[in-house]
């Protein structure tokens, strides 16, 4: 296993009011959310984002330290499970020149209406059947998307990560550490199937054998 490490702490985080979002939710919402397509990246608030558009504040305070901890440079391949519509890949394209990026995401609406940068570097695929060879990225991230899969799902994607990165990976996924945060998370959830405890996470990749970094998304 890798590191526990939080290389997100540069990524801005709003203020949520859980409970309230906690009641709102349905299980409509939730299974239109898990589908998703427009719904869930431009459509109403409840079943997702509420307009999912490209905001350099996200991202670019972030990269900088992905680009430090794995020595990224020019030539380097990075690969993004869940990449939406590219935001990430296109900051990485920006901010390191000669910078390799590829990406892939489950949602169609979200390929096609991708940043125009990465169009041709982005495509659709599952996250549990990658469409590339073994070795083939320096680093592959998959942020907040490896949950979304029930417990057979995580552990194929996370092999699955582990088979196409020549040595290193990031991931964060939706956990808790107590009861109280068991609680938030499980009011902010929309789309993730699997939610464990950190230490019950950790055993799941042990059982992948993946070995690659991670850190936790918390309301």
């Amino acid at each position: 296993m890798g590191k526990e490490i939080d290389l997100m702490q540069n990524y801005p985080r709003t203020k949520r009011d859980i409970k309230q979002r906690g009641q709102e939710k349905t299980t409509q919402d939730r299974e239109l959310a898990r589908k998703f397509e427009k719904d869930f990246f431009d459509g109403d608030r409840r079943n997702g984002y509420g307009g999912f558009t490209y905001n350099q504040r996200f991202w670019q305070p972030v990269i900088p330290d992905f680009q430090k901890y794995y020595n990224l440079i020019e030539g380097s391949k990075v690969l993004d499970v869940g990449c939406a519509k590219g935001f990430m890949l296109h900051d990485f394209y920006e901010l390191i020149p000669g910078i390799e990026v590829s990406g892939i995401d489950i949602s169609n609406y979200a390929i096609e209406n991708c940043m125009p940068s990465v169009k041709g570097l982005v495509q659709v695929a599952d996250a549990r059947e990658l469409p590339f060879e073994d070795n083939s990225f320096d680093l592959v991230i998959s942020v907040t998307t490896v949950h979304n899969f029930d417990r057979v799902g995580c552990i194929k994607a996370l092999q699955e990560i582990q088979r196409v990165s020549k040595k290193n990976s990031f991931i964060t996924v939706d956990a808790f550490r107590n009861d109280m945060e068991k609680e938030a998370m499980l009011a902010w959830n929309l789309t993730a199937k699997t939610i464990l405890h950190v230490d019950e996470w950790k055993k799941l990749f042990d059982e992948s054998g993946y070995t690659g970094d991670y850190f936790w998304f918390m309301p």
